[in-house]
């Protein structure tokens, strides 16, 4: 169950505005990224909220905490990639049998997706294509998680002040469901000199 009681009357002032995924979306939007100058950080929803910055797994706690508030489940969704990369977390939302998600990137693609998808599958297969190193072309996506509901973890995530360690803990424990069979590796194109010249695109500088 949610508990308003917990959140200021700021936060809830926030929060009741952000009713619909899109209007989520463009609230990150207006979040520098956070470039973790100081360390790696896994900020509760409400320290990223006092910072005014967020990377994706703390731009996806923010989503979640909002969806949950106007009557969704709050799910994230991690997407692993190859070691040579790093991985991507996104919120989850369901319109009408349609799942959608919501995710805080400083690229120009791995970005928000309307609710057309019938499975998570096709949601998570989404991102693949776009996910890949600007200097070789190489796609690094690997798998995805089943859709991981934070009320397991109670409440103490959304007003943490310390960093949130056991959330990247957790989706790194999940069984990640393979992209593709081994065998199709080599049948994947790496991404052409205009999509890397694309991907070079970002939001935020440094």
């Amino acid at each position: 169950m949610f508990d308003s009681s917990q959140l200021t009357k700021k936060e809830l002032g926030l929060l009741k505005k952000l009713s619909t995924p899109a209007k989520i979306q463009d609230f990150l939007d207006t979040l520098p990224f956070n470039f973790e100058k100081n360390g790696e950080t896994y900020m509760s929803p409400r320290r990223t909220l006092e910072a005014g910055k967020a990377h994706c797994l703390e731009g996806a706690l923010v989503a979640s905490l909002a969806l949950w508030m106007h009557g969704q489940e709050p799910l994230i969704l991690d997407l692993k990639a190859h070691t040579s990369d790093v991985d991507h977390v996104v919120a989850l939302y369901k319109i009408n049998g349609y799942w959608g998600a919501i995710s805080k990137t400083n690229h120009a693609v791995l970005r928000f997706r309307d609710p057309i998808y019938k499975t998570v599958r096709e949601l998570a297969t989404s991102y693949f294509h776009e996910y890949f190193l600007n200097k070789t072309g190489k796609k690094t996506l690997r798998g995805f998680s089943k859709p991981f509901n934070l009320k397991k973890l109670g409440f103490s995530w959304v007003t943490a002040e310390d960093e949130l360690w056991n959330i990247p803990e957790v989706l790194d424990s999940l069984p990640h469901i393979p992209y593709f069979p081994k065998q199709n590796k080599k049948y994947i194109r790496p991404a052409d000199k205009i999509e890397r010249k694309a991907g070079e695109i970002i939001e935020w500088k440094k």
